[in-house]
């Protein structure tokens, strides 16, 4: 199934919303309660499924539907179709601050988006939202994004979100090494892994954490400056969960080093 082809515009710095304008018919699938405002016209219906796959029968839909409850997303999606004669907005914003990024998914390599589990946001009907496996033992034991990612898969335009700034970064058969965590999402040729982050020292008092996230070969990966976990941690600095997501194995007592 062909996407639709649908206008957008992102609004704002570092809160961002993104506003989609539809034509007659045209619809734009959504995670449940990101709508902001839809514009009369706009008509919706929760589904359970993508409606990628129109032809798909209910076990299917059922599997599709037990993929998204592992990936801790919600069972079901929001279809927001045009039912009025002329152009019709809807918005829809990120459920933390950060920036939502717009990818167009036929100028990706297999026409293939990695992403981490919670960064899908909006897409053009077509669109295939499904569960990816991390293959490697040490990606998900360690990796922050777990076994567990989303797969977004299509020919039209898909929205991810991220916490912070997102940036861009086209590798060309190098190596890169991220904050682990901080890995929006990747073309799927890459190689993702999970390596030691230098020797004993380093990873009991460099504040960096134990491990990096490794992404090797040739293809684009998008990277936030600030994951939710993080923003989380240094939120609750003073409450029961103080220093469990400290990059520094002796938490609370490392930030003495740091004085």
């Amino acid at each position: 199934m062909r996407s639709h082809e649908i206008d957008y515009k992102i609004i704002g710095e570092d809160i961002q919303i993104v506003e989609i304008e539809l034509d007659p018919n045209e619809t734009v699938v959504a995670e449940a309660g990101s709508m902001l405002f839809m514009e009369d016209g706009i008509m919706f219906e929760t589904k359970m499924g993508d409606g990628s796959q129109p032809e798909q029968g209910f076990l299917g839909k059922m599997f599709q539907a037990g993929s998204r409850i592992l990936m801790g997303e919600s069972l079901f999606m929001t279809h927001f179709t045009n039912r009025g004669h002329g152009k019709r907005k809807v918005a829809f914003a990120a459920p933390y601050p950060g920036t939502i990024r717009a990818v167009d998914l036929a100028q990706i390599n297999q026409n293939t988006l990695i992403v981490q589990k919670d960064a899908f946001l909006c897409a053009a009907l077509g669109t295939s939202i499904a569960i990816h496996f991390n293959k490697k033992f040490g990606a998900g034991l360690f990796g922050g994004e777990g076994f567990i990612l989303q797969r977004v898969q299509g020919d039209g335009m898909a929205f991810i979100h991220s916490g912070g700034v997102v940036i861009e970064r086209q590798l060309n058969n190098e190596t890169l090494r991220i904050d682990t965590g901080c890995v929006v999402g990747f073309e799927p040729q890459l190689s993702f892994d999970i390596e030691r982050a230098g020797n004993l020292k380093s990873m009991v008092f460099g504040g960096e954490g134990m491990f990096l996230a490794t992404l090797r070969g040739t293809g684009k990966v998008w990277i936030q400056s600030l994951p939710i976990s993080k923003l989380i941690s240094r939120l609750s600095v003073g409450g029961g969960n103080a220093g469990k997501e400290s990059g520094s194995v002796l938490g609370g007592l490392g930030d003495l080093f740091e004085r």
